[in-house]
């Protein structure tokens, strides 16, 4: 039976591991501080006690070891969850992630699977500068062979974990920290989100808001004032980065004819790049106004507070490029990145 409750972001992640892991004896969670709140906060709570040493291993620090560890079990037929509290060094990881993993099915004719879920969390805020505030996520979605979800709401934190696990080949997980205390109706019981599927969040006529991860909430409080205004904005919810849900994100441009990208890594080279691209190729008879985009400026995160503020977008920044777009101004809007 579904029972219905709020439930943290953060605790809808640790109800999947919980019910995965009690479920199949081969998922196991792997990665630096999973014993430590000051880590991942209270997304792994209660699993050493209830599930031991054996299967919740706190490791070294060693990215590349650990991660390169996880992919050889998985090709052995275990299910690992490797968690990087910082998703930036991932960076350190990427040859088991994308010459290993990413390829291991395509290498050997099908035959052999690599299910494994690759957990990587965004810090932004908080002054953690540039070496721990980044979004990296366009990097693992531009490699064949992986997925990367990118859940916005805890119902499906909780239902992407678990088709992630539930997954024959690798799937990379991205949170974000800031997320962690946002609630939803979860159910209690196990169900999965199908990868590769994205939401309309909410419904409109005159534009539609493409958004990922923490960039749902800030769309969703755009999409309030922009309503205030008398423009009616449809946000959609990507979900899933890769693979993208294509036709529901034209099906919506041509709804509306007019789109805003908010993404939360980089501008230049990204998902937004991407998004806009699709657009233009395959909906560009129905535009009203050129694609907008609302990101990141390509600049390293700043540590300073104040920095901050203007550093990461909002809400405003989406209400702004709605805005230059229904007001019918014929010319390219974008943030403009700062010269470093």
């Amino acid at each position: 039976m579904f029972l219905h409750r709020r439930l943290q972001y953060s605790l809808a992640i640790n109800e999947a591991i919980h019910q995965m892991m009690e479920k199949d004896s081969s998922v196991f969670l792997i990665g630096q501080g999973v014993k430590s709140p000051w880590y991942v906060g209270n997304t792994a709570s209660g699993l050493l006690e209830r599930f031991g040493e054996e299967r919740i291993i706190d490791t070294p620090v060693s990215e590349n070891g650990i991660t390169g560890a996880a992919v050889g079990a998985a090709i052995t037929g275990m299910k690992p969850v490797v968690v990087h509290p910082r998703m930036d060094f991932m960076l350190y990881a990427l040859d088991p992630i994308i010459n290993q993993a990413a390829n291991w099915y395509y290498m050997n004719g099908g035959k052999v699977a690599v299910p494994i879920v690759f957990w990587g969390i965004i810090n932004r805020r908080g002054e953690q500068a540039a070496q721990h505030s980044q979004a990296i996520h366009a990097i693992f979605a531009h490699v064949p062979g992986l997925k990367v979800v990118m859940p916005a709401m805890a119902y499906d934190a909780k239902g992407l974990m678990i088709a992630a696990i539930q997954d024959p080949n690798p799937v990379v997980f991205v949170d974000e920290r800031m997320l962690y205390s946002l609630e939803d109706e979860v159910p209690e019981s196990v169900y999965s989100v199908e990868i590769g599927k994205g939401l309309i969040r909410r419904q409109g006529s005159d534009v539609t808001i493409v958004a990922v991860s923490l960039m749902v909430h800030e769309a969703m409080k755009a999409a309030e004032i922009l309503a205030a205004e008398g423009v009616d904005a449809e946000v959609v919810d990507l979900r899933t980065v890769k693979p993208m849900d294509q036709e529901l994100i034209l099906n919506s441009v041509r709804k509306t004819g007019r789109i805003v990208v908010a993404d939360v890594g980089w501008q230049s080279f990204g998902i937004s790049a991407e998004i806009a691209a699709l657009v233009a190729q395959h909906a560009f008879d129905v535009l009203k106004a050129p694609v907008l985009r609302v990101a990141l400026p390509d600049c390293p995160a700043p540590a300073s507070r104040k920095l901050e503020e203007a550093y990461y977008p909002t809400a405003e920044h989406i209400v702004e490029a709605v805005r230059k777009i229904t007001l019918g101004e014929a010319r390219l809007y974008e943030k403009k990145s700062e010269v470093c």
